[in-house]
């Protein structure tokens, strides 16, 4: 095992850096891990390999190694101070989750990290970690039949409450399959810039820089690298030419539902970094007018940089808030237009395993009413005949489904209507709208309605 003298290149004490970020900040981990591997702290491939499995490792397996923790520290481990916790969640992941670290190793670099960053607590840290190598094994977990709720939330790593509402929704045994693939590192998700490039060449660029790249089984553009990849991909030459842009497959599909033909005129409403609105961009053939407007000018600045270097010259981006869309924006009448709505992220756990401890049963209850009143103030964009389509990343009924029912009681102009022909027909409900299912799919977690103004 190689040794590190410094901080700064050790694996394990960035990683602990980056977790306590997430908890003090809310950051996503990331942007913080893709600083450091674009940086020159961690130049080791085995190390950057090594990080970036921690990071995210532990991060999605944190209710069970804290449940194991829990049962071995004498006293409130929930009361402990977030560093130290967090030391022992690396160090414990490491023990139970990687068969490649052996255990003396990640009990020696979890010491010796302490002694650096919190001096006197190295014996509280190598005894709880030895005792979890003699216990951690043999501890049983919550027993599924006396109460299934329990046992999935600590074996599959979610929160209780969660678990619990899903179960009501989903029953226990798609609840644990959802919670079980959250927990598998997802593929890597690249979408190909079809105004510059084929898919075929995408995989051969890829392919020959040593790449394990395969074409994606939903969506026409996708590209999908195997979980693990470690190096930052602006690094890449087929993305420094624009030639691909990073999107998760489901993602991909959503400009796919939107289907907007070249010449029209479209709306991208939240459209954040604007990965939806360059797709739409390509789709489009560069013709005709994309109007995509967000409240955060970071992400405004992201897009237009992003369809700088895609090529893209149709989308007019504006910062602007939504839900004051008709008093404040003259975006009709618009052929297509798409709401990517605000929402909980709950259909990418896989990729943002951090939501699973920060959002909360009220948190869930603040988006609803945001997602109806923006979608009242997108309606305004739509001409008759035109069509307006409500997009999110979750996988929750009140957020979608109850959204949408709301919107339709009020607007009886608009109706929906079945999804084009680009849609794959298994990711169309017998309700008439899009799902991609994480444990089903293998994709994030999307939902997609289609509404045609009358």
């Amino acid at each position: 095992m190689q040794r590190h003298s410094k901080l700064r290149d050790n694996p394990r004490a960035i990683a602990v850096d980056i977790l306590n970020r997430v908890d003090r900040s809310r950051a996503f981990a990331e942007p913080l891990l893709d600083r450091v591997l674009s940086g020159n702290g961690v130049e080791d491939p085995a190390d950057r390999s090594l990080l970036t499995q921690i990071v995210y490792g532990t991060l999605r397996m944190r209710n069970r190694l804290d449940w194991i923790l829990g049962n071995l520290y004498e006293g409130d481990f929930e009361s402990l101070e977030g560093t130290l916790k967090n030391i022992l969640r690396v160090g414990l992941f490491q023990i139970t989750c990687l068969d490649r670290i052996p255990h003396y190793a990640a009990v020696d670099e979890a010491v010796e990290l302490t002694r650096s960053v919190r001096p006197g607590r190295e014996a509280l840290i190598n005894a709880l970690l030895r005792n979890a190598i003699r216990k951690s094994r043999t501890m049983a977990f919550p027993d599924y039949d006396r109460d299934p709720a329990l046992h999935i939330a600590v074996l599959h790593s979610h929160p209780l409450w969660l678990v619990k509402r899903w179960i009501g929704l989903f029953g226990p045994e798609r609840t644990m399959a959802l919670c079980r693939v959250d927990n598998d590192p997802p593929p890597v998700g690249l979408r190909t810039n079809t105004l510059k490039t084929s898919r075929r060449e995408v995989l051969e660029e890829l392919r020959a820089e040593g790449l394990r790249a395969e074409a994606t089984a939903y969506s026409p553009d996708g590209v999908s690298l195997s979980p693990g990849f470690a190096r930052p991909l602006r690094e890449l030459e087929p993305f420094r030419r624009g030639h691909l842009h990073v999107q998760d497959e489901a993602s991909q599909l959503i400009a796919y539902l939107v289907n907007p033909q070249g010449g029209m005129r479209v709306a991208d409403l939240c459209c954040g970094a604007g990965g939806k609105t360059t797709h739409m961009a390509a789709r489009m053939g560069n013709r005709g007018a994309i109007l995509a407007m967000d409240r955060n000018a970071g992400q405004i600045r992201a897009l237009r940089a992003n369809a700088r270097r895609l090529g893209v010259r149709i989308i007019e981006a504006r910062c602007g808030d939504v839900s004051r869309l008709s008093r404040t924006a003259a975006y009709g009448p618009c052929d297509r237009v798409l709401l990517d709505a605000p929402c909980s992220g709950l259909g990418t756990l896989r990729r943002n395993p951090e939501i699973k401890w920060r959002l909360t049963e009220k948190d869930l209850s603040v988006f609803p009413p945001l997602q109806l009143r923006l979608l009242k103030e997108a309606s305004t964009c739509v001409k008759s005949g035109g069509v307006l389509v409500y997009s999110t990343c979750t996988i929750m009924p009140e957020e979608n489904d109850h959204v949408i029912e709301s919107f339709l009681r009020s607007h009886r102009d608009f109706q929906l209507a079945a999804p084009p022909d680009t849609i794959p027909r298994e990711m169309i409900g017998q309700d008439g709208v899009f799902r991609s299912d994480p444990h089903l799919h293998g994709t994030d977690g999307f939902y997609g309605a289609v509404l045609w103004k009358g």
